[in-house]
């Protein structure tokens, strides 16, 4: 018996089993098809991004090391492996991207300085295929995050440097969600914390909660 013989019988059998729990398989795979998934562009490089600094992945208690082997290098390779991935995959998707995922053109702009001209090739490839982008700041793997502490760190000019990185998220991701005709959902990870217990556990909270609005 052929491999796709096989698939289709048991396949055959497996809907047998769920109509009699009363589930009608056929039903439920499109209404799955209807449901987007929004894939996590960092598992095409390790997190590394594609920024145009020296800077590694320390800092803000990321764990990946950004090097393994076959990864993208660069964000046309990333987007030739997404291509792939999601012509594997059925159903309508998303692609969620990182801010370390801009294209500057080979200039250094730093993380409270980006626009949607940054993204706006992530924008037309998704255009293209019919797909939504979401969006996440990255508050890692830079200088000003090596302390372990970025939107609620003690340092006020620390804490508005992110700020504006946050802002500047929320501006980059409704744009997206203007120009692709779906809303772009910004998924805000604050990577503050202690790794012990600390003296003061208030501190970091009130100052965090007071930054909650990123200006926006």
């Amino acid at each position: 018996m052929n491999v796709d013989k096989r698939i289709i019988e048991t396949f055959g059998l497996a809907k047998e089993q769920y109509a009699d729990m009363d589930v009608d398989v056929d039903d439920a795979i499109e209404r799955l098809n209807r449901i987007a998934v929004s894939i996590h562009c960092w598992q095409g490089d390790d997190v590394g991004g594609f920024e145009e600094r020296e800077t590694g992945l320390s800092g803000g208690g990321i764990q990946a090391t950004g090097n393994y082997p076959g990864k993208a290098r660069t964000v046309d390779e990333l987007r030739g492996d997404l291509d792939l991935a999601l012509s594997l995959i059925p159903g309508s998707h998303r692609v969620n991207l990182h801010a370390s995922y801009l294209e500057t053109g080979g200039k250094q702009v730093d993380r409270n300085e980006i626009g949607i001209e940054h993204f706006q090739g992530w924008v037309d490839w998704a255009r293209e295929r019919e797909l939504g982008l979401d969006f996440n700041p990255t508050c890692f793997a830079h200088p000003l995050a090596d302390d372990g502490f970025t939107l609620s760190h003690p340092d006020p000019g620390v804490r508005d440097f992110w700020i504006g990185h946050g802002t500047a998220c929320r501006t980059i991701a409704a744009d997206m969600g203007r120009q692709l005709g779906t809303p772009s959902v910004m998924n805000l990870w604050i990577p503050d914390g202690y790794k012990d217990t600390p003296v003061d556990r208030k501190g970091p909270r009130e100052r965090l909660l007071a930054r909650r609005d990123l200006r926006g």
